[in-house]
């Protein structure tokens, strides 16, 4: 079987788990066969080479993997699949390779079907005992390599047990030749039992099945039971835990003793279990820390439970008619007073009397409990209700299992609903995470049992608790696996039941895909299946009583969303829970008065819009009381500790404004105004978590508050109000602390229009000082940037206005001066590059502002203006940074195609618009996309210095695929222009002028020197190199030696020797002017440089053989290559001075260059 699980990322974003797409194609048989039928034939031919070995085995595996889903495929194909394998083993002549590459495959073939059922299948009759045990005693139990050999060899000897002749007759003589008596049969097989329970691999398992086999044998349970057991009990007191090798021991032990008192009948074994029973108690294996030895000491015990007791049919227990379709319908057809055959007043007459119990019952279902409790799933778990999550997982396992064998009787369903009703809301806090996962998923299986376990009258009291919890369960459990669970369980009780109210419209709709969604569930599948009435008031109950004070903010946040969307079908009942939330916001629970104040806040902006939509004011359906208390709500959180106060306004004050704003309270906002106030000015005091989410919860807050109650008219705001929060906020955008810089920005850019006009040129001076670069103020930058747009787009643009109202012609400059300056903000820190934010915040607020103008006035955007935005943006376009880079391509093409009316006065708009047309899908985020396309502005005046100058650091950058695409984009252009010298005089003159600007900034000269050495290293510039002392080399020369200058980099360095070897292809005098800064670095104080110098002149001389003269080349090389360069300064520039000589060049003198060189 195919199966694809993909996830949908789409469906997550707000916070919930993604959707799983499942696709699934079934095998419809073993289509392999003719395959695997010719590869086991060729196993002769490939058994001796390893690798034609190891690639068959992968071959066979890969293909019998295939069908781990289907196993059942394989039934028709095992038997010739076995004897062609088996014929292998029976083979004497085959080699050793051989027969266990044919053990391997029966191994894989096993594991797929599962051994039960492939074992059955070896031959087992007479003639097969001996070869198999000889096999088998042939093989080394220690050896790693070819454990599967003797882990079907042991297989096949346990089937070869179960032929029904004595093994004694199998021995004949036991004299041998030599006159040595030989060991019989019986004596051989458990030797081979033994040795193999005490292996470390797979083996001793299946000798634990060999056990199974062997010991029940009618012959040798006479002779060798009793001794097998003594053994195995002596073995298990004697292993010490804290060996691993005692561990093995004790595992394989405890296996084959399990096996036993499993398929052993219980005469044979009752008078033993008293003392296997009581070696385990002094063993107490239960406390082991070892989980097998605990599981295996669980599975023992309860079968020497079954030992102790006789097989009996409990004439009690509760059954629910028949599995059979066929025995259902002919027990309804059938007379109401006739008895059919296993009815259960015939089974209670053919019963047996009661009997006695055995005492060590007692101790079996003690221990059985005990191992209920244990932390791990594979040791069943408890049935005590008053300890861990653990004993309330077993206990809901254990109930379940009770119902479905027909053993809990409905008159006990009055105890047993309750305690399942808190299991599937068990959720317990510990540490930084919870648990209850666990149960819940158990106690939702518990229901999935009842509904098959118990006819419908008998859970008709219970179907109203039980399906509203399973549907709080579906729709409000933190974990997909057990809002699965419930979905499950609730559509398993709608099919079998058929009492569960609207059981089939709510299945159709929270199915199991639909509950993957967190936030689906919360905000969506909620309301659905509160439209029906019998579940709308249990889950607003539980929301309020589980949810909103839960420890994950997350969740809070869901759940007080979900009241909002639940408000609607009970308002009268939502209304009658606020003094309830009121009560809980004075909490000493955090999370519980977070909570409450978030469900207070959503409730009421609800019951508002209720009200809106008939004319009625939300106070005529709120009690009484809570409004006052309302108003208080402030107070209760400014009397917190600093900390805790901001833990709670996380999410919290733009919910309690909303609030407020629907509750028309008048005269409280002084305080609510402090409270925010004091919020933006402590958010230093906050973890970075927790501390951007409740910031943008105070500027929300005081977004409401302005726009509602601080203005005496409409669309006019109270002067004094005005006055104050502006000074406020403009005075912060100076203040040492970044976080309050950063939030006064914000709320200066959250004002609305009435509080922005006539105090319009105070805010832009503010945030025109908040731009300015400063290195630790770069989130105040930032949103001092985003202000700036923010205020522009609400208070709008006149061309006759006034500057201090709206955007005119007496203030576009100092909008846009910000604006543009922070283009060039690159400031970095430990973060990286933190300069970027500013950058890409200025690229929006660019976009939004033009956009605003263009509409409005576009006569106020001047040419060089609108020229110097493009540029700059144009230069981000080509930057390195995926993400900025993509997001300047898309203002780019917004503001070029914005043709309503278009962006006036940008150059090249006809040339651009044919590089980029309207309508371009461009992926600016892939480089090989991108720079196809930036480089083609090189050929364009106006943009070709910002192009190149973004070019630069990408070419010279050093993300290997931004490096390998845009120097081919580079490339490609320059060889568009080889033969045009204009061109090429153009772009040269760009480039020195961008070295020129940028001359010892490394951000830039670094890149900048690498472009330049992969330029000249490809001959990009070979139209000058024909003439003598060309200006471009002359100028660029000039640059590099300015460049290094008393510079000890070694990241610039090199590269600038690079560069200085790619310049030797300039004639002319520079060809010595050139050589001679090269000897002059030859000398360097650092010995790196001094040792790059060398190893680039001996490529250089290689490439450029006309640089010196062919009588020496040899020598110069010789001299480059062989000398130590690593050596003191005075040996090293006795060479460095022949070298001159030999180049005919001048000797370095001291303060030729830089430090370190002479």
């Amino acid at each position: 079987m195919t199966l694809t699980v993909g996830k949908n990322e789409t469906s997550g974003d707000d916070g919930g788990e993604p959707e799983l797409v499942v696709k699934c194609s079934v095998l419809g048989g073993f289509s392999e066969s003719d395959e695997i039928r010719a590869l086991i034939a060729s196993l002769p031919e490939i058994s001796e080479n390893a690798a034609t070995k190891e690639v068959a085995t992968e071959k066979f595996l890969v293909i019998m993997d295939r069908y781990q889903e289907q196993p059942h495929l394989l039934d028709p194909h095992l038997e010739w699949m076995m004897n062609m394998l088996l014929d292998i083993a029976r083979n004497e002549k085959s080699p050793p390779p051989l027969l266990h590459l044919g053990f391997k495959f029966l191994y894989i073939i096993s594991k797929v079907r599962g051994y039960k059922i492939f074992m059955q299948l070896f031959p087992h009759e007479v003639v097969d005992v001996h070869p198999v045990l000889d096999l088998l005693s042939r093989q080394n139990p220690k050896d790693p390599e070819i454990w599967e050999t003797r882990y079907m060899l042991l297989l096949w000897l346990s089937m070869t047990c179960l032929i029904p002749f004595d093994l004694s007759r199998l021995d004949g003589h036991l004299d041998s030749v030599s006159g040595q008596a030989r060991e019989p049969t019986m004596d051989r097989i458990l030797a081979i039992v033994k040795t193999y329970l005490t292996v470390t691999d797979s083996c001793r398992y299946a000798a634990a099945v060999l056990v199974s086999k062997f010991m029940t044998r009618p012959d040798v349970k006479k002779k060798h039971l009793a001794d097998f057991l003594d053994w195995s009990l002596t073995t298990i007191m004697q292993a010490d835990e804290k060996l691993m090798i005692d561990l093995v021991v004790m595992d394989g032990t405890l296996q084959s003793l399990a096996q036993l008192f499993k398929h052993g009948k219980r005469d044979d074994f009752l008078q033993h279990a008293p003392t296997v029973l009581q070696c385990l108690d002094q063993k107490h294996l239960l406390e082991s820390n070892h989980e097998m030895l605990r599981k295996l000491g669980v599975k023992l015990i309860q079968r020497l439970g079954l030992t102790f007791l006789k097989p009996r049919l409990a004439k009690w227990r509760y059954q629910r008619g028949s599995r059979s379709l066929a025995a259902n319908l002919s027990m309804a057809q059938s007379t109401p007073g006739s008895e059919t055959p296993g009815t259960p007043d015939v089974e209670m007459r053919d019963q047996e009397e009661d009997y006695d119990i055995p005492e060590e019952v007692e101790t079996v279902i003690e221990q059985l409990l005990v191992g209920l409790k244990d932390t791990e799933t594979i040791v069943l778990l408890s049935l005590t209700f008053q300890e861990t999550d653990n004993a309330w997982h077993g206990g809901c396992l254990a109930l379940a299992e009770l119902g479905r064998r027909g053993l809990l009787l409905p008159s006990r369903l009055a105890n047993v609903v309750p305690l399942i009703l808190k299991a599937l809301t068990y959720d317990e806090k510990r540490g930084a995470c919870s648990v209850g996962s666990n149960v819940r998923d158990a106690a939702c299986y518990v229901c999935w049992a009842f509904a098959r376990a118990y006819e419908p009258p008998e859970l008709t009291p219970f179907v109203s608790q039980i399906a509203s919890a399973l549907l709080i369960t579906t729709v409000f459990d933190r974990s997909v696996n057990c809002r699965r669970a419930a979905s499950a369980a609730f559509q398993e009780n709608v099919g079998r039941q058929g009492t569960f109210p609207h059981g089939i419209d709510i299945v159709t709709t929270a199915d199991y895909f639909a509950v993957g969604n967190i936030s689906n569930c919360y905000l969506t599948i909620s309301v659905y299946i509160a439209s029906f009435p019998d579940y709308t008031q249990a889950m607003i109950d539980h929301l309020i009583a589980m949810k909103i004070n839960h420890w994950n903010d997350e969740i809070r946040d869901l759940a007080t969303k979900a009241l909002h969307n639940l408000t609607p079908q009970a308002p009268e009942y939502m209304a009658s829970v606020l003094p309830q939330l009121l009560q809980s916001t004075t909490s000493s629970d955090l999370h519980g008065r977070h909570g409450a104040i978030l469900a207070f806040a959503e409730i009421t902006h609800a019951l508002y819009k209720l009200g809106a939509d008939v004319n009625r004011p939300v106070t005529d359906v709120i009690p009484a009381g809570c409004l006052e208390g309302f108003k208080g709500i402030h107070k209760t959180v400014s009397i917190l500790r600093p900390r805790h106060r901001y833990v709670l306004l996380l999410f919290a004050l733009d919910h309690m404004v909303h609030a407020a704003w629907c509750l028309a309270v008048f005269l409280v906002f002084k305080g609510w105004q402090w409270l925010i106030d004091d919020t933006l000015k402590s958010l230093h005091l906050m973890s970075s978590r927790t501390r951007d989410v409740v910031r943008d919860s105070a500027i929300g807050a005081l977004a409401a508050l302005c726009e509602e109650y601080y203005q005496v008219g409409p669309g006019q705001a109270d002067p004094r109000i005005q006055d104050l929060l502006v000074s406020q906020y403009v005075a912060g955008l100076k203040s040492p602390e970044v976080l309050t810089r950063s939030s006064s920005a914000l709320a200066l850019g959250c004002l609305p229009k009435c509080m922005a006009r006539t105090r319009l040129q105070q805010v832009l001076g503010g945030a025109c000082v908040a731009g300015q670069k400063e290195v630790s103020f770069t989130e105040g930058r930032r949103d001092a940037v985003r202000a700036i747009a923010q205020l522009c787009v609400k208070v709008g643009v006149s061309a006759q206005g006034t500057p201090d109202s709206v955007i005119c012609s007496g203030n576009i400059g100092q909008v846009y001066r910000p604006l543009l300056h922070s283009m060039g903000d690159y400031t970095t820190d430990s973060r990286g590059d933190v300069g970027s934010w500013v950058r890409e915040a200025a690229m929006t607020s660019l976009m939004e502002v033009t956009l605003l103008v263009v509409s409005t006035a576009p006569e106020l955007l001047a040419p060089d203006l609108v020229e110097r935005m493009m540029c700059c943006i144009v230069q981000q376009a080509a930057e390195k940074i995926d993400r900025y880079r993509a997001h300047a391509g898309m203002v780019f093409l917004r503001l070029l195609h914005c043709s309503d009316p278009a962006v006036p006065h940008i150059h090249h708009r006809e040339e651009l618009l044919s590089i980029f047309p309207t309508g371009t899908t461009l992926n600016w985020n892939a480089s090989s996309h991108a720079f196809p396309y930036i480089t083609q502005l090189l050929g364009l005046e106006h943009y070709r210095y910002h192009t190149l100058l973004g070019l630069t650091v990408s070419v010279g950058g050093l993300t290997s695929s931004t490096v390998r695409f845009s120097s081919q984009s580079l490339f490609e252009h320059l060889k568009g222009i080889q033969q045009d010298s204009t061109a090429l005089g153009h772009f040269g003159d760009a480039l020195l002028k961008v070295f020129k600007d940028n001359l010892r900034h490394d951000r830039v000269s670094i890149p900048l020197l690498k472009m330049l050495d992969m330029i000249l290293s490809n001959n990009c510039f070979e139209v000058f190199a024909t003439q003598e002392d060309h200006p471009f080399c002359v100028d660029l020369l000039a640059l590099c030696k300015e460049e290094i200058k008393r510079s000890m980099s070694m990241q610039k360095l090199p590269s600038c020797i690079a560069v200085f070897c790619g310049l030797i292809q300039f004639r002319g005098p520079v060809r010595k002017l050139v050589l001679s800064q090269l000897l002059v670095l030859l000398g360097h104080g650092l010995f790196a440089v001094r040792k790059e110098t060398a190893g680039q002149m001996y490529e250089m001389l290689l490439t450029y053989d006309d640089v010196v003269d062919a009588e020496v080349l040899d020598e110069a090389m010789t001299l480059l290559s062989d000398t130590n360069w690593e050596n003191d300064l005075a040996t090293v520039r006795t060479f460095r001075n022949q070298l001159s000589d030999m180049l005919g060049v001048p000797r370095p003198h001291l303060g030729l260059a830089g430090a370190g060189a002479c």
